[in-house]
């Protein structure tokens, strides 16, 4: 037997027996009926359940999974058997993990990791996966032999975006180095012991499920799905033993490619296992084997410039500066002009600067673009893109839009060196890259003298603001020549589409129809491509020969015909990276809306992670329907069932925050004031007969509705 497959086997045996004296230990401390699960999951314990279709509930049922993880460890002289044995490796590992939560709580209080990734934490990484502002996954696990090595790796994997999972005494090293962890700086610590890997093994398992339409116990169909779209990879650093090789083994299995940094010498196995003793060529290597391309973005600024800064928050207690519409005026404007009006690369500042000892300003960020293709419909979306331009700046802080925004700048950003120039150089150099499809030239102007940032607000800004919201209202589906796809998200879902219309904004809440419209002009070979708005079928479900002509061509196939306006009959695809969900409800003949951070039960007998696990994947689901958070006050929202006179139930926070636009549709369409005061959320109710006595007591229109079957 080869030195690899000996150890390989080494550490799949050990798991085993580990394995299956910790599941005897803890029937007999609990009993084969104690209930155990992962927190905030509808898919069991995610590995056991992809791989064989088990649903583990309780203990008792992992002593099959004790012997179909042994059945996996032949300890033949073979490679590919020995992968086999990893993945046996991880399934023990999964078990290990999982009895950690078997008394209830977070066993992972007392640690530096987080363990267990949530579903709508995965949900939530859809869109940046499929946009590519996280172009890979790397899992960096062991001990450096000097915390520099290690701290520097992970930080150039945050630099490219890259999502870093830590796991062993690498998290502490990563601290030492000054290495910005938890989930919004897209470094995430999981644990200590080598089986928390689990966790993000299961991450891409979950992937597969949720987005690939993989079905549990297609093991063939799942291997394929992560080895091809997952960009994931591993890297260990210090001494390995033959547990860590074991576990290596079953990533591989997996399609992620492991780089070492001791020298493996002929027991490496190119493209799949491979040495790289010099630190400086780890990131390089490991992208390498993954395939994974970076387009670099260089800025003339003192600080770091990366997706992975994006969810950074600046406490009060490190902040320099800042910009808050609460306490002065703000505005951010991006506008159309003539090419003889703009002058290329001209940054303005006017008033003070964050050098000048004030600790709160007034700003307001006003963009000139012009360009032969520019269009006034774009301004926008150039505008939209601001919020993630400022964030991605290392000690920058952004959030909100138009006049109403906050801005804070960190001590440590302020003493690098950053200034409102830098802030200017982000714009243009940033529109100059993504928009150069239809910018031809751009000027930026900064302004924070307080009387002249009131005076752009009133005259420039607000107008100009205005305008576009009565472009925008007075755009509706019946007003325009043409609907476009989006496919951005078929990198993980193939047989997903979405239509986006004037009236229905992408799924994932990020692309609405002139976001499409403008991607279209940028790239007219992209992920949006228009459908002219033809051989309408039927009105009331917002079926039409050219949508479905499109869709099927854009699945391959797999999905033959759609209706945009239906929830009941052909509803669109869902990736699985839908902001909200909609299910009917039998008992009210009405339908619950579930944000994904709701965590709670609903009163349709699931929670949000159960009713995704119903869509998601490019299935058709009557009754059960993806959506984005703005759609829900759409006059088109389940048009063809009633509109929104259906909703009988959602959660407080998302109720808070669409009401003010549902209730004005509610009156608009039915005379309806306050309508959300018909609606029940979990303060109210989670159980369906309270639901249905609290829709009696309320009169809510439901009851008085044809029913839905």
């Amino acid at each position: 037997m080869s030195v690899l497959t000996d150890l390989i086997y080494g550490g799949s045996n050990a798991v085993a027996g580990l394995t299956e004296g910790a599941v005897n230990d803890a029937i007999a401390k609990y009993g084969a009926d104690k209930e155990i699960a992962f927190p905030d999951t509808a898919y069991f314990f995610p590995t056991i359940y992809a791989a064989t279709g088990v649903k583990v509930k309780t203990l008792g049922d992992l002593t099959a999974c004790v012997g179909v993880l042994k059945s996996l460890i032949t300890n033949e002289e073979d490679l590919g058997q020995a992968l086999n044995a990893g993945l046996a490796t991880a399934v023990g590992a999964e078990i290990i993990e999982g009895l950690k939560y078997a008394e209830g709580g977070d066993p992972y209080a007392e640690d530096s990791g987080i363990g267990f990734v949530p579903d709508p934490i995965i949900r939530s990484l859809g869109v940046p996966l499929v946009t590519g502002d996280i172009p890979g996954v790397a899992v960096v696990l062991g001990k450096a032999e000097a915390a520099a090595d290690v701290a520097n790796v992970v930080k150039d994997y945050q630099s490219k975006g890259i999502m870093t999972f830590l796991v062993g005494d690498v998290i502490e090293q990563c601290a030492e180095g000054g290495v910005k962890m938890g989930l919004e700086f897209r470094v995430v610590p999981l644990g200590h012991d080598v089986t928390s890997v689990i966790h993000v093994v299961t991450v891409a398992i979950r992937a597969a499920l949720i987005f690939g339409n993989v079905q549990p116990g297609d093991l063939g169909g799942l291997l394929d799905y992560t080895k091809n779209r997952v960009p994931a990879f591993v890297n260990t650093f210090g001494a390995i033993d033959a547990v860590v090789v074991s576990a290596g083994a079953g990533a591989i299995a997996l399609g992620f490619p492991v780089v070492v940094d001791i020298d493996l010498g002929e027991n490496q196995v190119p493209g799949a296992l491979e040495s790289v003793c010099d630190h400086a060529e780890t990131v390089k290597k490991s992208l390498e084997l993954r395939n994974i391309k970076i387009k670099a973005t260089e800025l003339p600024i003192p600080v770091a410039f990366a997706a992975a800064f994006e969810g950074e928050i600046i406490r009060k207690s490190d902040m320099k500066a800042e910009f808050w519409s609460g306490k002065n005026p703000t505005a951010e404007l991006v506008l159309m002009k003539e090419m003889a009006e703009v002058e290329d690369h001209k940054i303005s500042i006017v008033g003070p600067d964050l050098d000048s000892g004030e600790t709160d300003f007034a700003l307001a960020t006003y963009v000139e673009v012009a360009g032969k293709k520019m269009q006034a419909d774009f301004e926008a979306v150039i505008e939209r893109k601001i919020h993630a331009w400022f964030n991605y700046m290392e000690g920058v802080m952004h959030t909100g839009q138009r006049n109403q925004i906050r801005i804070r700048v960190s001590n440590g950003a302020y003493e690098a060196g950053l200034r409102l120039k830098d802030f200017a150089e982000v714009l243009y150099n940033m529109i100059m890259n993504e928009f150069d499809a239809v910018v031809d030239k751009c000027q930026v102007t900064l302004i924070t003298e307080k009387a002249e940032v009131q005076k752009f607000l009133d005259e420039v800004a607000m107008p100009r603001y205005a305008a576009r919201d009565d472009r925008l209202s007075s755009m509706t589906d019946e007003s325009v020549d043409r609907f476009y796809t989006c496919i951005l998200c078929q990198s993980f879902a193939p047989a997903h589409c979405c239509v986006v219309t004037p009236e229905r904004l992408g799924l994932c809440g990020a692309v609405s129809w002139l976001d499409a419209k403008a991607t279209n002009e940028l790239d007219p070979n992209g992920p949006c491509q228009p459908i002219m708005k033809e051989g309408c079928i039927d009105e009331r479900t917002g079926r039409y020969e050219t949508v479905n002509k499109m869709v099927e061509e854009a699945t391959h196939g797999a999905v033959e015909a759609v209706t945009l306006y239906s929830i009941l009959e052909d509803p669109m695809t869902s990736c699985g990276c839908f902001e909200c969900i909609c299910g009917i409800e039998p008992a009210s003949n009405g339908f619950v809306v579930v944000n994904r951070e709701y965590k709670g039960m609903t009163p349709a007998g699931m929670t949000f992670g159960e009713l995704a696990s119903c869509t998601g994947g490019g299935v058709q689901t009557p009754g059960y329907m993806g959506h984005g958070r703005h759609f829900i006050s759409s006059k088109k929202f389940i048009y063809a069932e009633g509109g929104i006179e259906r909703i009988v139930w959602m959660p407080k926070e998302l109720k808070d925050d669409v009401g003010a636009r549902l209730n004005a549709t509610a009156k608009e369409l039915y005379g309806i004031e306050n309508f959300t005061d018909y609606i029940a959320d979990e303060t109210i109710c989670t159980e369906v007969e309270d639901l249905m006595d609290f829709l009696t007591e309320k009169g809510h229109p439901v009851l008085a509705m044809e029913p839905l079957m």
